[in-house]
């Protein structure tokens, strides 16, 4: 009988989120107080911790190539409404996916991978100089201090990472020359 009921009710809500019928799905309390679980699914409460995660990836490759943070109001906290929660994750997770493929894309890419060719494994932990692009630390901490702090020497970041902390240092007006030997077999000095 209860198997009945929830399919009955579960069919319920999902008659009212196809028809636009918000009568249906308002917020009720249950005896204790609480909400039940038909107003969460009405106003989209379960999305939150969604948009939250969409948002924090989203700012971590952006923070991790340089570029500006996507500003953000937070607007679905106070607007309780499951299309707009909806619109509003599917507009962060659109701003992760492209940020994730321009951050595995990064600019010079096959320069840096001459380089990495000549200098050391990605996860070399060899002092003075760490990973697969031979940072030092003053280098690190210069160009790759965030990552620096997080996860430690360069020899414990991905690939991609070295490679965007290299990318800032020539962006910064360095160019390749932190690497002579190496850019200069590459053909880049």
């Amino acid at each position: 009988m209860r198997k009945r009921a929830f399919r009955l009710s579960l069919f319920a809500v999902i008659l009212a989120l196809a028809t636009g019928d918000a009568a249906i799905l308002t917020p009720r309390s249950s005896a204790n107080g609480q909400r039940t679980q038909r107003a969460a699914v009405s106003d989209g409460a379960f999305l939150l911790p969604r948009i939250v995660q969409a948002r924090r990836l989203t700012w971590r490759w952006q923070t991790l190539m340089g570029a500006r943070r996507t500003s953000s109001i937070r607007a679905e906290k106070h607007v309780p409404r499951l299309a707009f929660r909806r619109w509003v994750w599917h507009l962060w997770l659109r701003r992760e996916r492209r940020a994730a493929y321009q951050a595995h894309h990064p600019p010079r890419l096959s320069a840096w991978l001459c380089i990495h060719r000549y200098e050391g494994a990605w996860n070399d932990p060899s002092p003075p100089y760490y990973g697969g692009l031979q940072m030092d630390i003053g280098f690190q901490q210069t160009y790759g201090w965030d990552l620096l702090r997080r996860k430690g020497t360069a020899d414990h970041w991905s690939p991609f990472e070295q490679i965007w902390v290299a990318e800032r240092a020539y962006r910064s007006g360095r160019g390749f020359y932190p690497w002579p030997n190496t850019a200069r077999y590459c053909g880049l000095i």
